[in-house]
């Protein structure tokens, strides 16, 4: 469905993104596909993973994002929209983890205001694909409400910091080479600029992955991270000390849009999969897309799915001509996380009986998108940053 006056290049983009997935990923996920479709799942997942993100950067798709000043591509947040949509879109798991292209476990824009040591060491080879990284900020006790976290760092004599704390629900983390840890330097000020982000590499003494938590996703596990006694130079802050947050905002708005885009291409893979299963299935005689009830399922999932493509697309454009973000990339996510969840949901129902069954391969992506309207700030926490824009 044509939508916008999406400029060629980035057409062309698109294009390659779609060629690289077909020629390079989609084998490996049909060489695996029985047992894909027994577990949801494959067991050589994680490296076959490793071994793309590589090729990904290799071809230049992997730090297409990144502002051009550190080496990226600066590729615009429409732009960012489209690749993360068509990567998403033909139900492929590798494409999901960050294999392709990035969001939480690779380079972002919080990275910016690396020294340039920071970035010899952390985010040039997170650019080339070389290292991984992960986003220590959710605690047990401190999810949505980010202030709450516990996690403390202490200052030596010596002028190291000593970081004492435990992270949950950690994407990436039982891969990552290094983490972002946030950790509270100063108690009093933690809700004004008493939290300071520091890069942690997981050889540091005191630093360990003590648990791997399953979710209702075959593919998704974060880990629990905890850091007894983990001692960091000074020159390990990212930023300025105690302003951790001021960081962290600076990725927020790409990360929500990408999302967006992944749920957009996502609810295409279900819908365009139902509408498929809809005049093959044959029950009383004709094809089920002839009943009203089936054909009112699939009009609503291809309604709300253009609505919410035309307005995610709207909004990243908005973004590129000078708009904060604020808003913008908070609405994307919540309209769209909001939409896949329902396509999902009468995906499933369309299949009737087969779509509950694992050998159809659809039931975990109705799982998986569970989880889209949770992380990177819940629906809730969204439609409350959105109101404060309104001005209420």
């Amino acid at each position: 469905m044509p939508l916008l006056n999406i400029p060629d290049e980035l057409l062309e983009l698109r294009s390659s993104l779609h060629q690289f997935i077909e020629r390079e990923v989609r084998p490996i996920e049909d060489a695996h596909r029985q047992e894909i479709l027994d577990t949801g799942t494959f067991e050589t997942l994680k490296e076959e993973s490793l071994k793309l993100r590589k090729r990904s950067a290799e071809l230049g798709f992997y730090a297409l994002h990144m502002p051009e000043e550190v080496g990226g591509g600066g590729l615009s947040y429409l732009g960012q929209v489209l690749l993360h949509e068509e990567a998403a879109r033909d139900g492929l798991i590798l494409p999901q983890i960050e294999s392709v292209l990035p969001v939480i476990s690779g380079p972002t824009a919080i990275y910016i205001d690396c020294t340039e040591a920071q970035r010899e060491k952390y985010l040039f080879p997170l650019m080339s694909a070389d290292k991984i990284t992960c986003f220590a900020l959710t605690e047990p006790g401190a999810g949505s409400d980010a202030t709450r976290i516990q996690t403390k760092a202490t200052k030596t004599t010596q002028g190291t910091w000593v970081i004492e704390g435990r992270k949950h629900f950690i994407t990436g983390g039982q891969e990552a080479h290094f983490a972002l840890v946030f950790a509270v330097t100063d108690p009093e000020k933690r809700a004004q600029g008493g939290i300071t982000a520091f890069f942690v590499d997981a050889d540091t003494r005191g630093y360990s992955v003590t648990r791997i938590q399953r979710t209702m996703s075959p593919y998704q596990n974060p880990v629990e991270l905890t850091f007894e006694g983990v001692e960091v130079p000074e020159s390990n802050i990212l930023g300025k000390e105690g302003f951790g947050f001021y960081s962290a905002v600076r990725g927020i708005n790409g990360a929500r849009l990408q999302i967006a885009a992944r749920a957009l291409g996502l609810a295409q893979y279900l819908l365009d999969r139902s509408t498929e299963y809809a005049t093959e299935r044959v029950a009383f005689g004709q094809p089920i897309g002839k009943n009203q009830y089936v054909q009112g399922m699939l009009v609503d999932s291809y309604a709300e799915l253009a609505q919410a493509r035309l307005l995610v697309y709207s909004l990243a454009t908005e973004i590129d001509e000078g708009a904060d973000g604020r808003r913008q990339a908070a609405l994307s996510k919540y309209v769209a996380t909001e939409m896949v969840g329902r396509v999902a949901d009468r995906a499933i129902q369309v299949h009737g009986g087969n779509g509950f069954m694992t050998e159809l391969g659809l039931e975990p992506w109705y799982r998986d998108v569970r989880a889209m309207r949770l992380y990177e700030g819940t629906s809730e926490i969204l439609r409350t940053n959105i109101a404060k824009t309104l001005g209420l």
